[in-house]
């Protein structure tokens, strides 16, 4: 096999899968989940990435990307990223674009592995042979039961020792609710589980505040977004004055966007998603960045494609096993990860990032 081949091929897929039943946090409903799926070839093998976007990436990864990056070296894969970001300058670098480049570039990932026959946190050189998580969902649409049930899963049947609820319910506007539900999450999970909240920037400053110290009987160490991430002078003012860690960062697509956000000591543990930062490539630089100042990582949502590169940097705190990823990445890909014992353990024995496309259980989802 000649690992040097050329990229041949770059092709996109996207499917649509309907959630398991009706899903809001603070500020958005949704009754699906789109996957956009990027597939790269050269020397006989190929690679797979994706991204949780709209279809509309499946143009541009078969469009501008796959010019950028065909008859490159499938190795050299620093050349391709350079070539994609320069490829796409006059489309701007934020949202859709950077999904796209992170789709391929996980794809690029995933191909050299197989390539070298190699899995990637080994290509990446692990800091650690399994990664944390911590479970994630609580909808706001949930009533008690429902909690109940999801909770009681991760923590009884899977052991996992932290768990996220969603609050901020309907733009902040029902406090009550939310710390009713904060209440309730508390007494599922009981004294020895991590508690954490995600207010999706639902909150005014003053009212994350008071919010904070209302649910401080319940010990929750997590408040993830109590007010819009592109307020930093507001996240930097509620995380002066909580006792909880103030997180954001999910919807980073660039450096420039995350260095900003810790410049302005915004948050305590900084967040960032493999499938919208630019990939593998720029999600290790991200957590270079937040090393330099001094402060941990969390990879947002998609478990099975964090799970190698999040082996691979010591400044990293835990993984988002988020509810309807975990259902998909299940139900598409053979090699999707356990969370069982509140850790995910990349596959040391399958090349790339051990996961496979089902196709034929992923057919009846595809839409593009």
């Amino acid at each position: 096999m000649n690992v040097e081949a050329p990229i041949d091929e770059v092709s996109a897929r996207a499917y649509e899968i309907p959630t398991d039943a009706p899903e809001a946090d603070g500020t958005l409903a949704w009754s699906s989940t789109t996957l956009v799926l990027a597939e790269v070839a050269a020397g006989g093998r190929r690679g797979i990435g994706y991204t949780y976007a709209t279809g509309a990436c499946g143009e541009l990864i078969t469009g501008p990307l796959a010019n950028a990056v065909s008859g490159r070296s499938a190795l050299d894969i620093t050349g391709c990223w350079e070539a994609m970001v320069i490829a796409m300058r006059n489309n701007g670098r934020p949202g859709l674009v950077s999904c796209a480049i992170s789709a391929v570039d996980t794809a690029l990932w995933d191909l050299k592995g197989k390539l070298l026959d190699l899995p990637v946190c080994r290509l990446l050189g692990m800091a650690r042979e399994e990664v944390p998580i911590y479970g994630s969902g609580g909808f706001t649409t949930y009533d008690d039961g429902q909690t109940r049930a999801q909770l009681g899963r991760w923590v009884d049947d899977w052991k996992i020792p932290r768990v996220k609820i969603k609050i901020g319910e309907s733009w902040g506007s029902d406090v009550a609710r939310d710390l009713a539900r904060i209440a309730l999450a508390r007494s599922i999970i009981g004294s020895d589980t991590e508690l954490y909240v995600d207010a999706n920037g639902g909150y005014r400053r003053k009212q994350a505040i008071r919010l904070a110290h209302a649910m401080a009987e319940h010990d929750v160490t997590w408040f993830e977004e109590p007010v819009s991430s592109d307020d930093l002078a507001g996240l930097h003012e509620v995380r002066d004055q909580v006792a909880p860690d103030v997180t954001a960062g999910e919807y980073g697509y660039d450096l420039a966007y995350f260095n900003r956000m810790l410049k302005a000591d915004a948050v305590d543990c900084l967040q960032a998603d493999v499938t919208r930062c630019g990939g593998i490539t720029d999600w290790l630089r991200a957590a270079a960045v937040a090393a330099a100042y001094n402060v941990d990582v969390s990879g947002h949502c998609a478990p099975n494609l964090h799970a190698h590169v999040a082996s691979a940097i010591p400044n990293l705190r835990h993984l988002e096993y988020f509810h309807d990823h975990h259902r998909i990445e299940h139900m598409l890909f053979d090699g999707a990860l356990s969370p069982e014992g509140g850790a995910l353990r990349p596959d040391r024995q399958r090349p790339g990032l051990g996961l496979e496309i089902k196709n034929r259980d992923a057919e009846e989802y595809r839409v593009a």
